[in-house]
């Protein structure tokens, strides 16, 4: 073999040794940006971050599309959650403030592939932390990691709609009465629970012509069951148009010209003989107060004064006068809200 094949050999051997090196290195940095890749965009605290602020820019569908979000029939169960449980509120527009400033405190390996990841982060004027367990899902390619939450961070919201069925979270305005037949449709106070994405915070409020409810906000964390309640008061209108229904009344009663006005809280009884049409005044109305009872809003009872004017003859010794009389009285009633809106009143 002469020289020059000699280095023939020679070169194309390092040519290979080369290539090979090469080719070694392309693979290390290939696994090395994959491993990059794995640990941070596709890594579980980027998950759980891309959860968090998904919920932060009320973009709920993503959140609740995030695997592991959605509760199936059989975890509602284990839960002693009802299978017709309202997903009304897993929707945009209702969330009053979401996770801001997240930071990731730290994500734990576990045994088992999962992992631990807690995350801080700022609800309103509440700083928070909450600990999500993720764990991993096929691989994206076979090579890019995917998860899911272990455990789902949805919240139940037990909302009790005090004296009045419909309240208001966000945008939207739900009525408890929904998945209820039969009598529990009657109820003046009713409770229903919502599924709502967490960690979130909430404010729940009614307002209308005859009812209205102050806002309340709640912070709903991490699979949570938080209660809620939306207490429904009257209106200076819903008093008003009770107020007016009393007067009428009153005034029908004073309008009979008899002693004793059928139907009607006041009356007089007169043992002489009555040679006039009594004619009846309302001194004082009695003014109009609401306050919720079991069933109804009540008036309690309630003092106004009527006045009687009569001419009568005294059977005793035959003289002639004008009977002018005060005459105190009490009245209590119950008001109800007609599907239609008008107000049903029930005296007591």
């Amino acid at each position: 073999m002469g020289s020059s094949e000699v280095r023939r050999g020679r070169v194309s051997a390092m040519a290979v040794i080369g290539w090979a090196g090469l080719a070694l290195l392309v693979v290390g940095a290939f696994l090395a940006a994959l491993g990059g890749l794995n640990a941070t965009i596709y890594g579980a605290s980027t998950f759980v971050e891309r959860y968090l602020e998904a919920i932060a820019d009320d973009d709920i569908a993503a959140a609740s599309s995030t695997p592991g979000v959605a509760l199936d029939a059989a975890e509602l169960e284990a839960f002693g959650l009802p299978a017709d449980i309202s997903t009304a509120m897993l929707r945009s527009g209702v969330v009053a403030a979401g996770p801001q400033d997240v930071r990731i405190v730290s994500d734990v390996a576990n045994p088992d592939e999962s992992h631990s990841v807690t995350a801080s982060y700022r609800l309103g004027d509440e700083i928070a932390e909450s600990t999500f367990l993720v764990r991993p899902l096929e691989p994206l390619y076979g090579v890019l990691h995917r998860w899911e939450f272990a455990d789902s961070p949805v919240a139940v919201i037990d909302v009790t709609a005090a004296h009045n069925p419909l309240f208001t979270v966000g945008d939207l305005t739900l009525d408890t009465r929904a998945t209820k037949t039969g009598d529990e449709l009657e109820a003046f106070t009713q409770t229903a629970p919502y599924l709502a994405i967490a960690p979130a915070a909430y404010t729940f409020e009614y307002d209308s012509t005859l009812l209205e409810a102050t806002p309340v906000s709640v912070i709903a964390g991490a699979a949570e069951q938080v209660p809620v309640t939306v207490d429904a008061q009257p209106t200076p209108a819903f008093v008003e148009r009770v107020q007016l229904k009393v007067d009428e009344y009153l005034a029908s009663c004073a309008e009979q010209q008899v002693l004793q006005p059928a139907g009607c809280p006041f009356g007089i009884e007169i043992d002489d003989r009555v040679t006039s049409t009594p004619v009846w005044t309302i001194l004082t109305t009695p003014q109009v107060t609401l306050t919720p009872g079991e069933s109804s809003f009540d008036m309690p009872p309630t003092e106004g004064v009527a006045h009687i004017s009569v001419d009568v003859q005294d059977l005793f010794d035959g003289h002639f006068y004008t009977l002018e009389e005060d005459r105190p009285f009490t009245l209590a009633l119950a008001a109800t809200i007609n599907p239609d809106g008008s107000i049903a009143i029930q005296l007591k």
